[in-house]
């Protein structure tokens, strides 16, 4: 089965946030929820999502 993970640091962040999900719709949430809760980011721009997208690792 495949999973998916995202670590803040992958992205220049200073951040030790790391998450892991079965599918890309189960993964976003999350990001998205740690953005607004730890970094006060309301609202992904698209620019930043583009990057967040692309820092998305793929484990089989």
């Amino acid at each position: 089965m495949t999973s998916y993970s995202f670590r803040c640091k992958d992205i220049g962040m200073d951040c030790g946030f790391e998450t892991h999900a079965d599918s890309m719709d189960s993964l976003m949430p999350k990001i998205t929820k740690h953005a607004a809760e730890a970094h006060n980011i309301k609202q992904i721009p698209e620019d930043l999502r583009k990057k967040v997208t692309s820092a998305i690792k793929t484990m089989h």
